[in-house]
Formats: C-alpha cells, structure tokens, sequence
C-alpha cells in the first residue's frame, strides 16, 4: 500500500507542470538557476561536440579519431559524478546523456557496417537492440513513477539491479563495449604486428578485441534483458489500467442500476 501510495505522489508531482508551463519556465529562467548552464551538461555539450569531431575523421585520420571518441566516453562517467557533487541533477542531463552515448555508438555502428559489409546485419540489429531497449526501458520507468531509469530494484530484474546500481559495473561494461567497437575500427587501420610473445602476429587493435569481446556480449545480454523487462512492465500496466476501467465501469452501471 505505502508503494503504490508513494507512485502516485510521484506522478501527481510529475504531472503538476504541464507541456506550456515546462516551455514558459524553461524560457524564463534564470541565469543563477539554469538547467542548459548545469556543469553537467556543459560536459554533455563538450561530449557531443567530441563525438561530431571523431566522426569528422572517422574516414580518414584513426588516431584524432579514436582519441576524440574515447574522450567523449570517458566523460560520460565524469558528467554524474559532477551532477551529485554540485547537486545540479536534471532530467534533461540524464536523458542528453543517454541521447548521446546511443547516437555516438550508433554512427561508430554505421562505420563498421561499412567497413565489414559481411556483418552489416550484425551491426544494425545491435544498433536496433540498443535503441529499443533504452527507449522502453526509459518509457517504462516514466510510466511507472521512477525520477530515474537507473533505479531498478532487484526484485523486477536482479540483473539489471547489479548493472545499474553499482557504478563501477556500469561504467566497466559500458566502456568494455565501446572498446570493443573501437578495436574493431582500428583493425581496419592497424596492420603492423605486435610483436609480443605467442602473439607476434597479431595487432594491437585485434589483441585488444579478444577480451573486450566478452564484455560486449554481457552488455547486449543486458540490453536484451532490458528489453524484455520493459515490455512486461508495460504490458502489466496496460493489464492494470485495463482491470481499472472495467471495474470503474462495473461500478458506474452498479450505481445506475441501483439509482
């Protein structure tokens, strides 16, 4: 009772501005309280940037390339980290954050369908998983009264609990995943073998493919687990809503009989 009590304060709070209100009070703010100027996103601004520039010589220049990407990564764990030190977490970071790490690995995705257009499939269905499931479970979470996607529980998926809940899982997977990608670009540039021991024929870019590997099979497992927990979800609130308004309308033509 005090669960279901506490996602309707959460809804009623939520539902209190609605769309011309959150337009007119995101026009008017000011500068000493506004969300656009957040540190947070300020470095959501910059990853963006570093992200358009990486793609800018994804074609022709690897090294700018794969710098430039991977320091946009890596400010994606320093963005929350700042949001929490400087109390200036927001809905627009959280989903500017997400926005980007898709759009960014999505467009690295596009590369690698062309640069291994035996595996194109491949890259689209990861591209396609990645996007479905974040969006549900972003969807799922606003329709359930969650302030944020991360806060699962583990008694909806333990998984997704254990990915979400630690930061230094989720920023392992997440940067394992990339790397992964990143390797697999780097493969198409990089021909000059290692040299090292038992691995002399193989490159750097290929050395580093092998153990990033696992985890880019973890991160879509959880992407796939992601997806398919949103859709419950959903589907049990529509069967929720369902249920309430056929008992509504039991209770209407009861109190119609009865008048």
């Amino acid at each position: 009772m005090a669960k279901s009590t506490s996602t309707r304060r959460r809804r009623a709070s939520r539902e209190l501005v609605d769309a011309k209100q959150a337009v007119d009070l995101a026009t008017a703010q000011s500068y000493s309280e506004n969300v656009f100027l957040f540190v947070p996103n300020l470095i959501g601004y910059t990853r963006v940037i570093m992200a358009g520039l990486s793609l800018h010589y994804m074609s022709y220049h690897p090294i700018y390339c794969t710098l430039l990407y991977g320091f946009s990564c890596l400010l994606d764990a320093v963005d929350g980290q700042a949001a929490r030190a400087l109390k200036q977490t927001s809905k627009f970071g959280a989903v500017l954050d997400m926005v980007t790490d898709r759009c960014t690995t999505s467009c690295l995705l596009c590369y690698l369908s062309a640069a291994y257009p035996d595996y194109s499939i491949l890259f689209q269905f990861l591209i396609a998983l990645d996007f479905s499931s974040h969006y549900m479970h972003m969807y799922s979470s606003l329709v359930t009264g969650s302030t944020s996607h991360k806060l699962v529980t583990s008694d909806v998926s333990r998984i997704l609990w254990l990915y979400y809940n630690d930061s230094r899982t989720l920023f392992f997977v997440c940067a394992g995943n990339e790397l992964f990608f990143v390797s697999l670009y780097l493969m198409k540039w990089t021909v000059t073998p290692s040299g090292l021991p038992f691995l002399e024929d193989w490159t750097y870019p290929q050395i580093m493919a092998c153990p990033t590997f696992l985890v880019f099979l973890l991160k879509n497992v959880i992407n796939l687990v992601q997806l398919w927990k949103a859709s419950k979800i959903l589907v049990g609130v529509d069967l929720a809503e369902r249920a309430a308004a056929r008992a509504a309308a039991a209770s209407k033509k009861l109190d119609s009989d009865s008048s």
